[in-house]
């Protein structure tokens, strides 16, 4: 028998909760499951709403966090509170589409796959600016990094126990889920569907927070960037050091008094620059193992109705 907890991270989403277990209740009318809300700090009624929910619901848990602690520490404490032998994760939006769960619970249970994720294929409804940074991102870490990113990959998946304690065994402060489910492997059957729009509500990600979500993931699985920074401190040291004996043979053979102000100030304006730019890469990674020795927790649980017992 087929049991399957379903891991639903929600922040400001009153409107969203009722409509997402409605939806599931009609999806999978027959399967044995559990639905799992963190409450990630909101500070409208998602909580209220959620404890309404669960008083008539038994399949409804809530994790309520003691402030905003993020998406990615939300997905964590659903994860290690969840029972079942397959863990679904999955936005309360209804943008990660529940008419899927069937063919991705097929596919890890049938079809005997791992893991069944879900990926979006189009971006119809979505800024223009905010789809070419999406595929520049992509880009960018599949260049620099070991690892390769499924383009348009979500967070939307179907996963076996096995892969779950894998991803719980990476305990780290800071979390990148994507990187950290390719990361630990396994076989994977890849979905595809259209972009959904949002049922109700606004999105809480903005332009900026993407922007910022995204440095996270580079610098979380790839220390290219550093070695970045140090092929170019070589090639202009280098390029610095002929240019140096350019001018003093050119002084000595031809007695051409050195000239170029402008090059000169800007020449100086660039590399300041980009001695900036290098150094701002090695604080970010400074950042990242500050953050991790401190050893703080993930998350704080300020209550909840999920039992410990597995």
């Amino acid at each position: 028998m087929v049991f399957l907890s379903i891991v639903v991270p929600c922040y400001n989403e009153e409107e969203s909760v009722n409509l997402f277990v409605d939806e599931i209740e009609r999806t999978l009318p027959d399967l044995d499951y559990e639905i799992i809300y963190i409450n990630d700090g909101s500070s409208d009624n998602t909580l209220l709403n959620i404890k309404k929910i669960a008083e008539s619901n038994p399949k409804v848990k809530y994790i309520s966090f003691s402030r905003n602690f993020g998406k990615e520490s939300a997905m964590y404490a659903g994860l290690k509170s969840a029972r079942g032998d397959y863990i679904c994760v999955m936005d309360v939006d209804l943008q990660h589409p529940p008419s899927l769960l069937p063919e991705m619970i097929g596919a890890v249970t049938v079809e005997n796959y791992d893991v069944a994720a879900a990926r979006r294929v189009s971006r119809a409804g979505e800024p223009k600016i905010k789809s070419f940074f999406s595929h520049l991102f992509y880009k960018m870490f599949n260049a620099v990094s070991n690892m390769q990113l499924v383009e348009g990959a979500t967070d939307y998946r179907v996963m076996r126990r096995m892969v779950v304690d894998s991803i719980l065994e990476l305990s780290e402060y800071n979390r990148f889920s994507k990187g950290i489910f390719e990361w630990v492997g396994f076989d994977t059957k890849w979905i595809a569907y259209e972009n959904i729009e949002r049922t109700v509500g606004e999105t809480t990600w903005s332009f900026w927070g993407l922007i910022h979500y995204s440095i996270e993931g580079i610098v979380a699985f790839t220390t290219t960037p550093l070695s970045i920074s140090i092929v170019l401190g070589s090639v202009f040291s280098t390029a610095s050091f002929l240019y140096m004996i350019f001018v003093i043979l050119k002084y000595i053979l031809y007695s051409d008094p050195i000239q170029g102000y402008t090059t000169l100030i800007t020449s100086i304006l660039f590399l300041g620059g980009l001695q900036l730019v290098s150094i701002g890469i090695l604080s970010k990674y400074l950042e990242k193992t500050y953050l991790e020795t401190k050893n703080r927790p993930v998350f704080i649980v300020k209550e909840t109705n999920v039992d410990d017992k597995k």
